[in-house]
């Protein structure tokens, strides 16, 4: 081998060990899956009087009573998902489409489903809600006592001030080979909708501030997110790349707009109150954030709208530097 060729190849081996010694990954807490709480619902004696099982992103733990509590992340975790206790009407009610799944014999993923639940009162009235299996960075206000305004029974997003290069994550999706969607609210029967619903990830990095009347404000300091429209094996350390300032004229990411008015999400101010999150522009690329959220869904698009049997498989979540 000749003096250049030795050369050459050295070059390309240091210029490896640099490129891998500046990346590097950090995991989010419970982003790899394992651990799930489990926790039984007694559901009102109107629709049944059933046991349901609902599953949250935390340490290993059962929770059963005969008493249905609110749900409050537990262990340090910051997931919340969409499994929810629902109280309307003085008729309570479970709803799960998020599941531990088994990616191997020894591994465990989040299953994130799009499904009909269905409720017969009494054995005389049928409802079908569409319900899109959706995990996210924050909590979930319980119990829910609404279908109106969902959006205000979240608290979106948690507290975070790095500036990550984009998130990481395995993932999978079973897509099932339909180009239409159905509206199904439990109330006025189902609509049949054009167009293939999609799972979706997407990332926002704000910077927030609160005023002296308890409203919280923000800017939008970066974004990612992607779209999935077809189905697909496991794709392991898939990046999903953050951008940083203006995104609004990019193609591959303005389906991602600011936040604001009756589309804002929520978070609890310093007195306790949960709130709109107004997000007023874009920030300076410069900028350090605040907060950030992270949000996988099995649809994409209004509540009580999706495709049955869609699915999104996700594990080993984190941020790459």
């Amino acid at each position: 081998m000749n003096i250049t060729r030795k050369a050459s190849l050295a070059a390309l081996l240091m210029s490896t060990l640099i490129s891998t010694a500046q990346t590097k990954t950090e995991p989010i807490p419970y982003g790899d899956f394992e651990h799930w709480v489990r926790r039984t619902l007694r559901e009102s004696v109107v629709i049944g009087g059933h046991e349901k099982v609902l599953y949250e992103v935390g340490p290993e733990k059962n929770i059963a009573g005969k008493d249905n509590a609110a749900y409050r992340n537990l262990g340090g975790s910051p997931w919340a998902t969409s499994n929810v206790y629902a109280k309307v009407s003085g008729v309570t009610k479970g709803s799960n489409a998020v599941y531990p799944a088994n990616r191997t014999a020894t591994n465990r993923c989040a299953k994130l489903c799009t499904q009909m639940e269905r409720v017969k009162v009494l054995g005389l009235i049928n409802m079908d809600v569409m319900v899109a299996g959706s995990m996210f960075l924050g909590e979930m206000i319980e119990p829910i006592t609404s279908t109106s305004n969902p959006y205000a029974k979240m608290e979106m997003g948690i507290p975070y001030t790095k500036r990550p290069k984009a998130l990481v994550m395995d993932y999978s999706v079973d897509m099932p080979q339909t180009d239409t969607r159905v509206k199904s609210t439990g109330f006025g029967g189902k609509k049949v909708l054009p167009g293939r619903d999609e799972a979706v990830v997407f990332v926002m990095l704000q910077r927030r501030w609160e005023d002296s009347q308890g409203g919280i404000h923000a800017k939008r300091v970066a974004t990612g997110g992607e779209k999935f429209n077809r189905g697909t094996a496991w794709q392991s350390g898939h990046r999903v790349p953050l951008v940083y300032g203006d995104v609004s004229k990019n193609p591959s990411l303005s389906w991602i707009p600011l936040r604001n008015g009756d589309n804002a999400y929520y978070a609890h101010n310093s007195k306790g109150k949960l709130v709109r999150i107004q997000e007023e522009g874009w920030d300076s690329p410069d900028a350090t954030p605040t907060h950030i959220i992270v949000m996988f869904s099995a649809g994409n698009g209004e509540p009580y709208v999706g495709t049955e049997g869609l699915t999104l498989y996700v594990d080993n979540v984190g941020f790459a530097f």
